[in-house]
């Protein structure tokens, strides 16, 4: 039997026999549904989420004083050196007014376009969302994407104006800026400073009066939506969830829906800076379950959680499956660590949802992935995990986007890698991924934004100047031709001003032809690449100048050549290391000097023959280094 006993703050539960003996450890605290707030923040990078994240939790008690450090949330030592947010964070915290207590749960979510798919997820879980502007920098790209995912799903947003503190700060046009993108009134955004602390007490109290409680049924079907999953050797795939509608026990019996597996909910709890066992979880919270799976595939991001017994109808709607943008091919160096190298994928994927891979071989490397990433600093990002994670050394091929071939029979092909493009006599046509670029920044920039831009054969869609000072540029520009160096090559000519978000269009068909470079007359398929016909002859130079430099000389000479189909379009010769046969002949006639030397030239033939030429792993990134 259970015995309720409503009181101001919450509700207690005594799941007892009337003829047990009390026992106060089997006391369930629940806050009622209306007391819960689910919001996440969301801003561009370097914008000051984390910092209000740990203000927001010292102000709420949630951490001590010893635990306290920046960016708590930030559990990577990747975050922490390059001072971004990597992974979407989530953590309970109890907020007390003088009339009530609430249950807050804040989604920490990273700024940068390549995590969007992060923020998206984040989302999904949430009422409201905090949206962070910098008061010395104003609006910037990733804010406005980030803004939009927001809307899409009707959340609530409470617009603050971060680093009031800066002598360079400005309040009054950033906040006309904000006015101007979100259409509130000015007096709705809180001024603040996440690093003091001005301001914070003041956004906690307008979460609880602006973020919605959370709407669910606590008496319809158990129903759950999984947004992060992480993999502890110990306990198994441990699954973060949000609860839509009705409730789960400990120890109750539950289905995965799409994987369609079933499991013990062995521990379920909340997430507090560790993670916190709860005997019961309701509607509108957010916890964890551990149910003891070993298997990666059977927990999908995105998959709904429901109860064997009387499972729900639907499963939750409105989360996107990831589309990758990059591709490259990740190779163990060491051939006998491929299964070790599948395994810390898999993990690898569990805790980020938005890394793609399927098995792919090559010539060159032997067996590895053909990986699918949100971006370039995704993909260094994944490289950098999985040698700190999982201690695997790896070789990362050269980076593609997704384009489509069309064969002369009709049929269509999507092309990952430059080895997967049908010959010249069966391909009709190739279209590439086209997207579309908001680029903003200081107006004294416009002219070198725009020449970038149009060297790497973009359009000018729009220009429109948000103040005086400030101007939002739409392009439409081949995602090909963003890849590499794009991003950076922004950053040095605005002088670190200009922010970037993009997001893809359509398909649209190109002149592409397939780069290959020839060692010694075989082709290395890791360095082959689908590149404009325009753009072929001066890349091709390029990679050869650049790859004398990486390859070690041997004992005969290496012919480095690039190719398009059949035509060589480029050569560099790396020089034999030669031993000076000559040094014994002191004098004598010239015949026996040329004899010397013709018997090794012989030896240097029959030698480059049989030899092999080892391609060193430098020589793989050197594409992405090429000025």
């Amino acid at each position: 039997m259970i015995i309720r006993l409503p009181l101001n703050r919450a509700t207690f539960f005594f799941d007892l026999p009337l003829t047990t003996r009390f026992n106060p450890s089997k006391i369930l605290f629940l806050y009622p549904m209306k007391n819960n707030r689910n919001f996440c923040i969301i801003a561009h990078i370097d914008h000051g989420k984390s910092t209000l994240a740990d203000r927001l939790l010292e102000l709420t008690d949630t951490i001590t004083d010893r635990e306290k450090k920046e960016q708590v949330l930030d559990s990577m030592d990747l975050e922490r050196e390059r001072g971004i947010t990597i992974k979407s964070h989530a953590i309970q915290m109890i907020y007390k007014t003088e009339e009530e207590e609430y249950i807050f749960n804040l989604i920490d979510t990273p700024g940068h376009v390549d995590f969007s798919y992060e923020v998206s997820r984040a989302i999904a879980a949430c009422e409201g969302a905090l949206l962070i502007v910098d008061a010395t920098q104003g609006i910037q790209a990733q804010t406005i994407s980030n803004l939009y995912l927001a809307m899409e799903n009707d959340l609530e947003i409470i617009p603050v104006l971060n680093k009031m503190d800066m002598d360079n700060a400005m309040p009054e046009e950033v906040k006309d800026q904000i006015v101007d993108l979100i259409g509130c009134d000015i007096d709705d955004i809180i001024e603040a400073s996440a690093k003091t602390g001005f301001g914070v007490d003041k956004i906690l109290d307008t979460i609880v009066d602006r973020v919605p409680a959370p709407k669910g049924d606590l008496e319809a079907p158990f129903q759950a939506l999984i947004f992060d999953s992480i993999y502890n050797s110990y306990r198994g795939i441990i699954a973060y969830f949000r609860i839509f509608n009705g409730k789960i026990k400990k120890n109750d019996f539950v289905k995965f829906v799409a994987t369609e597996k079933e499991y013990n909910a062995d521990e379920i709890g909340v997430l507090r800076l560790g993670y916190q066992p709860k005997s019961m979880l309701q509607a509108g919270d957010v916890g964890y379950i551990i149910s003891g799976i070993k298997t990666s595939k059977e927990v999908k991001v995105g998959d709904t959680v429901t109860h064997v017994s009387n499972p729900c109808t639907k499963m939750v709607s409105g989360f996107e499956n990831v589309k990758p943008m990059v591709f490259a091919g990740i190779y163990p160096v060491d051939a006998d660590d491929y299964e070790e190298l599948r395994a810390s994928m898999e993990k690898l994927q569990l805790n980020d949802a938005s890394l793609t891979f399927e098995p792919e071989s090559s010539v060159a490397l032997g067996f590895g992935f053909r990986c699918g990433f949100l971006g370039l600093l995704h993909m260094e990002i994944v490289q950098e995990r999985l040698d700190r994670e999982f201690d695997m050394d790896v070789i990362t091929t050269v980076p593609n986007v997704n384009y489509k071939a069309y064969t002369n029979s009709g049929e269509v092909i999507d092309v990952h890698n430059p080895s997967g493009l049908p010959g010249p006599n069966k391909l009709d046509h190739v279209e590439e991924p086209m997207i579309s670029a908001q680029i903003i920044s200081k107006s004294e920039y416009v002219g070198s934004i725009m020449n970038l831009c149009i060297d790497r054969r973009g359009e000018l869609k729009n220009q429109v100047y948000l103040t005086s000072d400030r101007v939002e540029i739409s392009f439409s520009l081949p995602l090909a031709e963003i890849v590499f160096d794009f991003y950076d090559k922004l950053k040095s000519i605005s002088r670190g001003y200009a922010s970037f978000d993009y997001y893809i269009t359509r398909y649209q068909p190109a002149k592409l032809v397939r780069l290959d470079i020839l060692l010694n007359g075989d082709t290395v398929d890791a360095l082959s690449t689908l590149i404009h016909f325009d753009n072929a002859y001066n890349f091709g130079r390029r990679m050869c100048e650049k790859l004398k430099e990486l390859i070690p000389r041997q004992q005969f000479d290496v012919a480095i050549q690039a190719a398009i189909s059949t035509k060589i379009i480029a050569r560099e010769t790396v020089k034999a290391l030669r031993k000076d046969v000559t040094a014994k002949c002191y004098g004598g006639d010239i015949t026996r000097k040329r004899k010397l030397l013709e018997k090794q030239k012989k030896g240097k033939k029959r030698m480059r023959q049989v030899g092999n030429v080892e391609v060193p792993q430098t020589a793989f990134l050197a594409v992405l280094k090429l000025d």
